[in-house]
């Protein structure tokens, strides 16, 4: 019997795959029932914490496109399947749940497609991707000479929320493998608002299943699980607030290396074994408006310069989110 998921096998052991998407998709209802309210664009990666008590709502839309990829460390232009375009609505919900930590969840809908219809060859693919679920906990957070530090991790799992096609890429949803994380966070703040931030994650990532049950990853694989490789992946922040803390405003720079895999075979298409690395580079902003309590908006663009085994993909997304107090809200009468 083949565990999905490589190294922490033990999740499958005590919540076989169909009991964890029941017990997951229980959560998300629940989780949304609180909806109608909603919540702030912090994320696992970044410093922003959440007080105790407030519920926080982001709904977010992101485009991007490639008509470039690199197959193996070759740059290729796309051929038959022309550009290829991306579109994901991501809601995430997150929570002050207690003291120094927060809880998220989210489950993108991805939609994928080619600019041309490519003769009919190729048609993409639509649907929910990935419930995920993690949780962000701030270890330190000391006052020093001229500003602050602060120390957090996180962690989170993820699993397909849906029953998409792995083996269809570039246009699957997904990768189509559960994913867990383990997440370092170094923040420094300056008095005049200027801070630096670094991160590593490692993530575990489990096995795809397909609809062959034969391929070729570095010599003949004859079964329908694809191994998708683990991978690390590491971020570097140069950041400053004004407006009070109202307006936020970030250069990012983020990498990813996979610990294993195979190359893109010449001429073919991609596959979950393939070793991805990529080099991206980013601009992000956040605005909280002021007469609005809780109501802010976030607007970002990435762009993908260097990869193995990756599209050269170019992203861009806006995103609007409110957060309020729970606890506060629940004595209004």
């Amino acid at each position: 019997m083949i565990h999905r998921f490589k190294m922490f096998h033990w999740i499958d052991v005590l919540f076989p795959m169909e009991t964890s998407n029941v017990l997951l998709h229980r959560l998300l209802i629940v989780l949304l029932v609180f909806v109608m309210h909603a919540g702030n664009a912090q994320t696992p990666t970044d410093a922003e914490m959440m007080p105790t008590g407030d519920i926080c709502f982001f709904l977010g839309y992101d485009y991007g496109s490639f008509d470039e990829y690199w197959e193996g460390s070759k740059l290729r232009t796309n051929a038959t399947i022309a550009t290829v375009e991306r579109k994901t609505i991501m809601p995430v919900i997150a929570f002050g749940i207690f003291k120094n930590a927060n809880l998220y969840v989210g489950v993108p809908h991805v939609s994928t497609r080619s600019t041309e219809p490519n003769g009919g060859k190729f048609a993409g693919a639509e649907g929910f991707q990935d419930l995920g679920v993690s949780l962000k906990y701030q270890a330190l957070r000391k006052k020093m000479s001229g500003g602050e530090l602060m120390l957090l991790t996180s962690i989170g799992y993820s699993t397909p929320a849906s029953n998409y096609l792995a083996d269809y890429m570039p246009y699957s949803l997904g990768l189509g493998a559960p994913e867990f994380f383990l997440r370092g966070i170094i923040q420094h703040k300056w008095n005049n608002n200027l801070y630096v931030r670094t991160s590593a994650a490692h993530i575990w990532r489990g096995y795809a299943e397909t609809e062959r049950d034969y391929y070729y990853s570095n010599g003949a694989r004859y079964s329908n699980y694809m191994d998708v490789p683990n991978a690390w992946s590491f971020e570097g922040v140069i950041g400053f607030k004004a407006f009070e803390n109202a307006l936020r405003l970030e250069l990012i720079y983020t990498g990813q290396r996979s610990t294993s895999g195979d190359d893109i075979r010449a001429y073919y298409a991609p596959k979950p074994t393939n070793k991805v690395n990529f080099d991206r580079w980013g601009v992000f902003a956040q605005y909280y408006f002021k007469n609005i309590e809780g109501l802010g908006v976030i607007a970002y663009h990435n762009r993908v310069f260097d990869g193995l085994n990756a599209g050269k993909i170019n992203n861009t997304g806006v995103g609007v989110s409110y957060q309020f107090n729970f606890k506060k809200t629940s004595h209004v009468q």
